[in-house]
């Protein structure tokens, strides 16, 4: 199950360095909510396989389930409930608002991922 790859392991680190570049540098109504929700999908699935040899559609889902989850959190006003409103870091990281648009870009990120993933091809 445990499985160092290094192809997923580099696009997680890129694709973390572009979110890094979009929450410090781009402060816009369209780049930085929505494509950045939908990249994160996409960056988490990246680190999964990179350490994980597991199927690309249970990795999927998680993935999907899991950013759903946070942006439940996010209705819930979670951030603020920890005491941690004042942390840039956390605030970032959580996220502070629910949008149902949000719901939307994460189903485009992972249907991204499956749809790249149908047509790489298969080792072996």
């Amino acid at each position: 199950m445990l499985k160092f790859d290094k192809t997923y392991f580099l696009l997680f680190c890129l694709l973390f360095l572009v979110e890094v570049l979009i929450a410090l540098f781009v402060h816009d109504t369209i780049i930085r909510p929505y494509v950045g929700d939908l990249l994160v999908v996409i960056l988490i699935y990246c680190f999964i396989k990179s350490f994980l040899d597991v199927r690309v559609f249970p990795a999927a889902i998680f993935v999907l389930l899991f950013s759903f989850g946070v942006e439940l959190l996010q209705y819930f006003t979670i951030v603020e409930k920890l005491g941690l409103q004042n942390s840039k870091v956390a605030s970032t990281i959580i996220g502070t608002s629910f949008e149902w648009i949000d719901i939307l870009a994460y189903l485009v990120g992972i249907i991204i991922v499956l749809v790249i993933e149908k047509a790489r091809p298969k080792n072996g």
